[in-house]
């Protein structure tokens, strides 16, 4: 068994940041369903603005929101504005054609990868 990409949501913008929230990353619903994630699911998010990467989980945001929101001490290593790409991963015996979308500067699908 390997793990493999399965989801991945590119060159998103921070829309919040907020440190005084328990953790997290709040995502658009229309993305998270676009991607294939699920509520709670525990993500990778890596920063390409600054180089940050850390590990989080998923709470849907309000559907074409456009909201992506990093809550709790994230907030202090990814700040609003930034730019940001958000991967799922699956432990598998085979590999898997991963679902991967492109958001424009609104967080808006531009399409799939």
């Amino acid at each position: 068994m390997r793990w493999y990409l399965r989801s991945k949501i590119h060159n998103a913008t921070v829309t919040e940041a907020k440190v005084d929230y328990m953790g997290s990353i709040t995502i658009d619903r229309e993305l998270i369903d676009k991607a294939g994630f699920d509520k709670g699911e525990k993500v990778s998010v890596w920063d390409i603005t600054n180089g940050e990467r850390l590990e989080t989980y998923i709470i849907p945001g309000e559907r074409n929101s456009g909201i992506i929101c990093i809550n709790g001490a994230a907030a202090k290593r990814i700040k609003k504005r930034d730019i940001i790409i958000i991967a799922g991963f699956e432990l598998s015996d085979k590999p898997i054609k991963p679902k991967i979308i492109l958001v424009d500067e609104k967080n808006k699908f531009v399409r799939y990868l």
